[in-house]
C-alpha cells in the first residue's frame, strides 16, 4: 500500500487530470449520461439510512475476530486477531462510494451481481438494496468476517444475497460458469496485481456487452495502478473510467474505438 504522502500526491495528480465533475466537455453521450445521472445523483434514496445505521454500529463494535486474510491487506497474510471496529474503519467502503454502487445497480438495472470481497457486508448491502429483483453473489475468504456479513444482511432483511465463503482462486471459475453472465462485477477482494488480473480475465470468459466491471482501489498501490493500466489496454475493454477510488470498465458495442476517461468524483 502506498504511504499517505504518495496517496496524497496521486490524488492531486488525479484532480489535475480529471474532467469536470459536471460533465462539461465530455463528448461521449454514454459517459455524459453516466456522469449527470449516476455520479452526480445527489438524491437521498430510501436504503441509505438503514445501511449507514448498521455501518455506524460496526464502527463501534469491539468484538474480536480471528481473521484469515488471503489478500494484500494483511502484512502477515495469516491468522490475525482484529476488532470489528478496526475492520470497519480500514476495509469497509466509504459512504460516498457505497451510495454510488447503489445508484449503478439502480440506474442500469443490474440483475446478476458478483462481488469479490464481502468484508462486513456493507458494500454488498448497497448493491443488494437497489433492486429487490437483483441477485447478489458475494464471495468472502474469511469465515469469521462472513459471519458478521450475514448479521448485516439479517439486520437489513436482505434476502437477495448469496454469500459464498471460500478462497477465490479455488471457487471463482466454477461460480462464474454456474451463473448467468454478470451485469455488474465488483472486484474488491485482493489488492495485488496478479490476482486482480486473473479475476478480471476469468470474468471476461462470460460477460455480455452490457456488463460492467468495477475494480476498487485502483490507486491503492503501485501494483494496483499497474493492474489498472493493463486492464485499460485489454482489447475487449471499450471504455474505462477512473474515478480515483475505483475504475469502471465497459464493453459496449456502441463504442467503435477505445475510450479512457478520468472523471472527478
Amino acid at each position: 500500500m502506498y504511504s499517505k504522502i504518495q496517496l496524497t500526491y496521486n490524488w492531486i495528480q488525479y484532480v489535475v487530470l480529471a474532467s469536470n465533475a459536471r460533465g462539461h466537455g465530455i463528448h461521449s453521450p454514454f459517459v455524459y449520461e453516466l456522469v449527470s445521472a449516476v455520479l452526480n445523483d445527489d438524491r437521498y434514496y430510501y436504503a441509505y439510512e438503514k445501511i449507514e445505521r448498521v455501518k455506524k454500529n460496526l464502527l463501534q463494535d469491539k468484538r474480536t475476530l480471528i481473521v484469515r486474510d488471503f489478500g494484500a491487506g494483511s502484512s502477515k497474510n495469516g491468522n490475525e486477531i482484529k476488532k470489528i471496529s478496526e475492520i470497519a474503519v480500514k476495509e469497509v467502503s466509504g459512504q460516498k462510494f457505497g451510495r454510488l454502487l447503489f445508484r449503478l445497480v439502480n440506474y442500469y438495472h443490474a440483475r446478476t451481481i458478483i462481488e469479490l470481497g464481502s468484508s462486513l457486508g456493507i458494500s454488498t448491502a448497497y448493491l443488494a438494496s437497489a433492486d429487490n429483483l437483483s441477485r447478489v453473489i458475494s464471495m468472502e475468504g474469511s469465515t469469521a468476517i462472513s459471519g458478521i456479513a450475514n448479521e448485516t444482511f439479517s439486520q437489513l432483511e436482505l434476502e437477495n444475497i448469496k454469500l459464498v465463503t471460500c478462497n477465490f482462486d479455488e471457487k471463482l471459475e466454477t461460480l462464474i460458469l454456474e451463473n448467468p453472465p454478470a451485469d455488474l462485477v465488483f472486484i474488491d477482494g485482493n489488492h495485488r496485481k496478479k490476482p486482480v488480473l486473473e479475476y478480471f480475465e476469468k470474468f471476461l470468459n462470460k460477460i455480455s456487452t452490457t456488463s460492467m466491471i468495477i475494480i476498487h482501489d485502483i490507486h491503492w498501490s503501485r501494483e494496483m495502478e499497474e493492474a489498472w493500466a493493463i486492464i485499460q489496454q485489454h482489447p475487449k475493454v471499450k471504455l474505462s473510467i477512473d474515478i480515483f477510488s475505483a475504475g469502471l470498465v465497459f464493453f459496449r458495442d456502441e463504442f467503435q474505438t477505445k475510450q479512457q476517461f478520468i472523471i472527478r468524483f
